[in-house]
């Protein structure tokens, strides 16, 4: 009699935990399922995405118009994908134990557990990353910043607020002398031609607050200091001829978003040619028609700086402040 009762609890026991068991696999088939069908849904949507050109270099200029920018494109294409694999490595590790240790039932997952190997893979492949990273951000680095003892053309950059002067000198440092020279103004933009093939050196100086030379193509831009401080950097060589513009890149005043300049990029043979003429003493933009180029600025324009009705409302102006 004993015994049978016993046998009876148990059968209702398992009866009754079997409804239990099976709603929970029910529900855990559900969250699959779930999952499943938003990721279906995520990857629909992002069939209809288009990143464009401006991801195609993540997120930098398309190699870049001299030698040293394309060192340094290398290395940021070289940098993000190991970014990418260290990221991917790590997401799938962090999904993997969220799948296989999950809690099951009443029971407590393991809290500590440990892998002298995994611990190993995770301090020494960090230290070669980062190695190997400075390693060649070191070597692009030098690359970049090296100088040369006789640049082929030197060209003064003076900043001031808010424009640009480009002077082509004879020499180096500030005893060299100046043969040619572009002012911009406030109606003209002005532009730097500068030849192909030819190494470069810039000679940067500001009349009164830090500026910033930049020119977006040439993944680089190098401050320019007021006072005696003078930032030189060099160019081995422009190897694409074109348009580029360029723009002050630290903030400097009111009008700094128009502070910019054009750099054009000719040939040797054009380069001469506009140096002799403005040697000569045409302006900048005869001496561009000279060589056929555009005589102003394609790539940017001039800010109007003067107060009229396009730019300018007086009736916004609270009573009593004046004018």
């Amino acid at each position: 009699m004993v015994a049978r009762s016993s046998e009876v609890r148990s059968s209702a026991v398992r009866h009754s935990a079997s409804p239990g068991a099976g709603g929970r696999r029910r529900r855990g088939a559900g969250r699959v399922a779930g999952l499943g069908l938003g990721g279906v849904a995520l990857l629909v949507l992002l069939t209809g995405c288009d990143v464009g050109a401006a991801f195609d270099g993540f997120g930098w200029p398309q190699g870049g118009i001299s030698a040293e920018s394309r060192r340094m494109y290398d290395l940021w294409i070289a940098s993000c994908i190991a970014a990418l694999a260290v990221g991917i490595f790590v997401w799938g590790l962090i999904f993997w134990c969220v799948v296989r240790y999950r809690k099951r039932g009443n029971a407590l997952p393991v809290q500590t557990r440990y892998n002298m190997p995994m611990e190993f893979l995770y301090t020494i492949a960090p230290i070669l990353i980062v190695s190997v990273l400075f390693y060649y951000t070191a070597i692009v680095q030098t690359d970049v910043n090296k100088l040369s003892k006789n640049p082929d053309v030197t060209v003064e950059v003076v900043a001031f607020k808010w424009n640009w002067q480009f002077n082509y000198r004879d020499g180096q440092g500030t005893e060299a002398r100046t043969t040619a020279s572009t002012l911009g103004t406030s109606e003209v933009i002005p532009v730097l031609v500068l030849p192909t093939n030819r190494s470069i050196r810039f000679e940067e100086t500001s009349r009164d607050v830090i500026h910033s030379f930049w020119v977006p193509e040439l993944l680089f831009k190098r401050d320019v200091m007021p006072g005696k401080i003078r930032n030189v950097f060099e160019v081995s060589s422009l190897e694409t001829e074109g348009a580029y513009v360029g723009r002050c890149a630290e903030l400097c005043g009111s009008y700094h978003a128009f502070m910019n300049f054009e750099l054009r990029v000719v040939s040797p043979e054009q380069y001469d040619q506009f140096l002799a003429a403005k040697q000569s003493g045409k302006s900048t933009q005869d001496a561009l028609i000279a060589i056929g180029e555009k005589p102003y600025a394609e790539t940017t324009q001039p800010f109007e700086t003067r107060r009229t009705q396009a730019n300018f409302n007086p009736d916004k102006i609270p009573a009593g402040t004046g004018s």
